[in-house]
């Protein structure tokens, strides 16, 4: 069994990462950090064993303790990151890995010396829908792909929490944006030029809360991105365009919502989309054909059972430090290029 310390339990911790750390053959929750009396007192009741405190200190000199799970906010990343690396643990961060690139490096530096794994938690490789989508462009059924349309938002009218600070590199950008730019990514390869529109839409708002990306891959392929804290309805999730055809998805893959309702891996119906909320696929030709397409099972488990794996055979980590600051460094561009209203290397 792999000792498992979390450094925080609020909304990530407690829903997406403790959850599944409990589903996952090969874990066990050890210790849990966290200063706020009512996640305590969950912590306790949900993780009956661990041992939770309020000094991340005391948790990364437990021996027993093998793997520390960092889930805070974001200007804690690093330095707890580098903390848990120099006392010899296995490190995962929560996405984004930093609030920037440098910062990034400086955690990446700190896990080759200390010869341990670090990782980053980009759940979202394993949404049911993206799933789909990378089979879909694997296939080729939709011939070169000239772009894709990419939709995830929020409607958050009021300003509240961590999440909307500058200091945190707050903001949809940053939330929502790591997960998408990592995604078009991960289908299209390396990025060569980013233009942005970046916009404050509530008032009092102290960072970007409209995003617009325009991305340009080595590939040729354009990735057209959209992610904000005004969505009060949204577009479809996913638009792909082929030379031959089209693929278009509307909804939100269904993990997060289950996590949040108790489900987890194991489950009945963990990870599977019900029919009404399949995508389309459209193929031109002499005859063209229109039908919709299966979701695949979404399957968050996936990171942290190819984290056991790797931990326990010394593979590679399900999602490398350079690959998270490849997207940081994406990021970084796309607030220059809203600047300077021009198009940005990375």
């Amino acid at each position: 069994m792999i000792g498992v310390g979390l450094l925080g339990y609020g909304f990530a911790g407690r829903s997406f990462h403790a959850p599944l750390l409990r589903a996952v053959e090969g874990f066990r929750i050890l210790g849990i950090v966290t200063r706020d009396p009512g996640r305590a007192e969950a912590a306790r009741r949900e993780n009956p064993g661990a041992r939770v405190v309020d000094d991340a200190a005391s948790l990364l000199g437990e021996r027993s303790i093998e793997l520390v799970v960092v889930v805070t906010p974001n200007e804690r990343h690093v330095p707890l990151g580098i903390a848990a690396l120099e006392a010899g643990k296995h490190v995962v961060v929560d996405k984004p890995i930093a609030r920037s690139a440098a910062e990034a490096t400086r955690l990446a530096d700190a896990a080759l010396r200390s010869g341990r794994l670090l990782s980053v938690y980009q759940n979202r490789r394993w949404d049911g829908d993206f799933l789909t989508v990378r089979q879909l462009v694997g296939d080729g059924l939709l011939g070169p792909i000239d772009s894709i349309e990419s939709r995830f938002g929020s409607h958050l009218p009021e300003i509240a929490g961590w999440r909307e600070r500058p200091e945190e590199a707050g903001g949809p950008l940053y939330d929502l944006g790591s997960h998408l730019v990592d995604q078009a990514v991960q289908l299209f390869g390396p990025v060569l030029r980013v233009y942005a529109e970046l916009d404050e839409r509530r008032p009092g708002t102290l960072v970007p809360d409209s995003v617009f990306l325009s991305l340009t891959h080595a590939s040729g392929v354009r990735s057209r991105i959209w992610t904000s804290f005004v969505t009060a309805e949204l577009g479809p999730r996913f638009l792909v365009r082929g030379t031959r055809g089209e693929f278009q998805k509307f909804g939100r893959d269904v993990q997060e919502r289950q996590l949040i309702a108790g489900l987890g891996p194991g489950d009945d119906g963990w990870g599977s989309e019900s029919e009404e909320l399949w995508g389309t696929l459209r193929v031109a030709g002499a005859v063209p054909v229109e039908r919709r397409l299966p979701t695949a099972t979404g399957a968050y488990q996936r990171f942290y059972e190819l984290l056991r794996d790797a931990i326990a055979r010394g593979g590679p980590a399900p999602v490398e430090p350079a690959e998270s600051i490849a997207v940081l460094r994406v990021l970084e561009a796309a607030l220059v290029s809203a600047r300077e209203r021009r198009a940005v290397e990375p």
